[in-house]
This record gives structure tokens, C-alpha cells and sequence, in this order.
């Protein structure tokens, strides 16, 4: 679905793959100009990364942002930390789920929504093996269902 004003700059799907996402939040993200730039561009790894609550602040720590190729001596270190700008109670609600309840924070998305770029936050579980083997095994069986689907129309 597309939305207006809202360009996907990089998803994170290997995090669907490896864990179970309860809820979600939209966080802002402070970034350095050429960081932002780059960002547009697309140039954006977020595979292996996640948050972290540290002294009352929301961290993103692990998300690759590669240097702007216009960049000079002003350009970023590609995998520094990045603060994530989001309301107080909702860091409280999050470290308290996090701490208690065995979740993890994983960045999903990142994205310009109306010229601020935004991440979106999962509140995750992580997935043993046989859960990931059923997910593709589940997979597996809804594209063959959709592939004779398919082949049935055609005839």
C-alpha cells in the first residue's frame, strides 16, 4: 500500500523471520546531514541491529548507513549509534516489557514520512528453530496453493 508522503527506504525482513512481533512504534531518528542524505538514497542495512534503553534514552545500535558519496570530511561513521526520539512513557513502557517479559526492540522499517525520517520499532520475541521451519513450511504450502490457483484460471 502506498502512501503519500511515505517513502520506504529499508526493511528489515530477516526480523519477521527470527522473531514474533507483538506491537509496533514509529520512533524519529537523529541523524547528521550527510547521514540523512545517504539515507534517501536508500543506502540503509538495518539486518542485525536492534534498540536499546540507556539511561532513559532509546538507542539504535548496529544499523549500517553507508557514507554520502558526495560526502567529504564531514561524513559519518557508518555504524555509529543513533538516538531515537520518542516519548518518555512510552521508553518506560518498553524497557519495562523488555526487562520483565524477555522482548527484544528490532527495527523493521525506516522510512521519509513528510521529509522526517522515522523507524519503525518492534516489540519482538525471538523464534526457536522449529518455529522458523513451520513459518517456511507454511509459506511453502500457500505458494503452491496460489500456484494451482493460478494454473486453473489460465485453463
Amino acid at each position: 500500500m502506498k502512501v503519500p508522503g511515505v517513502k520506504l527506504i529499508a526493511q528489515n525482513k530477516k526480523a519477521y523471520h527470527d522473531y514474533h512481533i507483538e506491537e509496533t512504534l514509529e520512533a524519529g531518528i537523529a541523524l547528521t546531514g550527510t547521514e540523512v542524505k545517504s539515507a534517501r538514497d536508500g543506502r540503509v542495512n538495518l539486518r542485525d541491529s536492534y534498540a536499546t534503553v540507556t539511561d532513559g534514552e532509546l538507542f539504535l545500535v548496529g544499523v549500517h548507513i553507508s557514507p554520502y558519496t558526495q560526502g567529504n570530511i564531514f561524513n559519518h561513521d557508518p555504524l555509529r549509534t543513533r538516538k531515537l526520539l520518542v516519548h518518555k512513557r512510552e521508553i518506560r513502557r518498553l524497557f519495562g516489557k523488555v526487562k520483565v517479559a524477555g522482548y527484544t526492540l528490532v527495527p523493521t522499517k525506516m522510512n521519509v514520512k513528510h521529509g522526517r525520517a522515522k523507524v519503525e520499532i518492534a516489540l519482538a520475541k525471538g523464534k526457536t528453530e522449529y518455529d522458523k521451519r513451520d513459518a517456511l513450511a507454511k509459506k511453502e504450502a500457500q505458494r503452491d496453493v496460489e500456484r494451482a490457483l493460478h494454473s486453473r484460471e489460465r485453463e
